[in-house]
């Protein structure tokens, strides 16, 4: 029988790293989480008038739920997590703009002279059963409507050597890495690096364009629930994602250039390996065939997505088909 587990953590309970933290619950493989996330100013921006830099406190922000223990994840092996579903579980959502903080901004690395741009922030209606969030503009009369599509930007594992890493900095590890194939029915592969691999999650956008470039998605609380398990003896140097048709790669380092050359080094060589294609003949074939997303642009280290479509790939299997059998898995976690 499947063990399900439903965790829903109070303001005290979230983390604010990856690493440093005890877990707040032990799981077996196979077991489904129902997860309560917070949005990325912990609840506290909740209208226009709400200024971040006024009611949330610096560094607690971009907080996560867990981390869990996975029993039987030790250092070499792949924790893959399953993404069943990610829903809205409020009304509303919020984003904002900063003034050292965005893909069009001066910040403390890229230090200018210019005023820094205005605090600003937008209050979006989510409409859950239409499947929309309403954006409105703050100084015009327009709206539109743009399709939900949600996403987490923030998930990962424990940092190897000891240490702690603010969730939002992405990495090796995972993080912030705000890419938005992050989406309900794929499978995320993180490589362990402590025993138990400590899984985190948090972050969730209702929606968010590629690059995240005004520094936030459209931020919102989230339902969210996973099927994690334990590939023994995989490795995995980058989080992984497979969807039913794609594989993916992701890189997270500045400058950006090194964040595409990680991704797409990542799916070259896993390609390689999973075909049995010489290095160069899947370099080829990766030029030809990839895709390369944008995951962020504003974060500490900004990230990257490789990506290849599986019919390219002659049947391979991506570690040992976990992702078919989780996905199966969730099939029949809905239907019960």
């Amino acid at each position: 029988m499947t063990e399900i587990l439903r965790y829903h953590p109070e303001p005290d309970e979230l983390a604010y790293t990856f690493g440093g933290r005890e877990p707040v619950r032990r799981v077996k493989p196979g077991t489904v989480l129902e997860l309560y996330t917070e949005d990325c100013f912990g609840g506290r921006v909740r209208g226009v008038d709400d200024l971040a830099s006024v009611v949330c406190e610096f560094p607690y922000l971009n907080p996560v739920t867990g981390p869990f223990h996975v029993d039987g994840a030790e250092p070499g092996d792949t924790l893959a997590v399953h993404f069943v579903s990610i829903e809205p579980a409020r009304d509303w959502a919020v984003s904002t703009t900063f003034p050292h903080f965005g893909a069009l901004t001066g910040t403390h690395t890229t230090a200018t002279l210019q005023p820094a741009l205005e605090e600003v922030v937008w209050l979006y209606d989510v409409d859950s059963a239409a499947g929309v969030v309403r954006y409105r503009a703050r100084r015009g009369d327009y709206t539109v409507d743009l399709p939900l599509d949600p996403m987490h930007g923030t998930a990962g594992v424990a940092p190897a050597a000891f240490e702690a890493r603010m969730t939002i900095t992405p990495d090796a590890h995972g993080g912030n890495m705000d890419t938005p194939e992050l989406r309900a029915g794929v499978t995320a592969y993180f490589g362990v690096n402590v025993p138990g691999a400590l899984f985190a999650l948090g972050d969730g956008h209702c929606r968010q364009g590629h690059g995240e470039v005004c520094g936030t998605g459209v931020e919102a609380a989230m339902n969210t629930t996973v099927i994690v398990d334990v590939v023994k003896g995989a490795a995995t140097p980058w989080p992984r994602i497979e969807s039913d048709t794609a594989l993916m790669s992701t890189g997270s380092a500045r400058p950006l250039e090194d964040a595409y050359r990680i991704s797409q080094h990542d799916l070259v060589t896993w390609t390689a390996d999973l075909v049995g294609l010489d290095t160069l003949d899947a370099y080829q074939l990766v030029s030809q065939a990839g895709e390369a997303p944008v995951g962020n642009v504003c974060d500490p280290n900004y990230t990257m997505v490789a990506r290849v479509d599986k019919r390219y790939l002659g049947g391979a299997t991506a570690y040992e088909g976990v992702h078919d059998r989780l996905r199966a898995a969730a099939t029949a976690y809905r239907r019960r």
